[in-house]
């Protein structure tokens, strides 16, 4: 037996992702965000409403960073999220994060989410709030790194938003091998 929920966003597991930018005065600003995803091999497709402070600065900057908001900063990532730079302007630092500007854009990298995206801007629809983002370069703390020099999922420790409960979930651990345990079946 199956429930019908009707027409929902319910999609799991919807990464949490800490957008930041810098407004006319270079004061940063992040945001959290679940409505995105990987569009392109290069590209990142965010959906924002016109009226978030950080798309504002997105588009006169022309620039933004995407963190994967992790299991240590739940609170802090939490916080940005429900809190907006058009009303406290200062909440970056309210939240207790910190951070240095990207030599690749001109975006500020949260220097406590040790995985970022740095992206500019390709396009932005108001009508479909749909964002493009030409990813330029992928940055890691090397505290996230395996042995074989890659970002392992097990030290980033990412959270995924539950739009069905309203929570966010620890990723759990690997169960298999992409591109390879399917080819049994063959």
């Amino acid at each position: 037996m199956r429930k019908d929920f009707g027409a929902k966003p319910f999609l799991y597991p919807q990464p949490v992702l800490m957008i930041a930018s810098y407004d006319a005065d270079g004061t940063p600003d992040v945001m959290n965000a679940a409505w995105g995803c990987i569009s392109d091999a290069n590209q990142i497709a965010l959906y924002l409403s016109a009226g978030h402070k950080t798309v504002k600065n997105i588009l006169a900057r022309k620039a933004f960073t995407v963190s994967m908001a992790d299991e240590a900063h739940v609170v802090a990532c939490d916080y940005v999220g429900i809190v907006s730079a058009n009303e406290v302007p200062d909440k970056v630092a309210r939240a207790g994060f910190h951070t240095t500007k990207s030599a690749r854009v001109d975006a500020p990298i949260v220097d406590e989410l040790p995985m970022t995206l740095e992206c500019t801007l390709v396009s932005y629809d108001e009508a479909s709030e749909c964002m493009l983002g030409e990813i330029v370069n992928v940055s890691a703390d090397e505290s996230i790194l395996g042995a074989d020099g890659n970002i392992d999922p097990a030290r980033l420790r990412p959270i995924a938003f539950d739009p069905v409960n309203s929570a966010y979930l620890a990723l759990g651990n690997k169960v298999g091998n992409a591109f390879s345990d399917g080819a049994q079946l063959k």
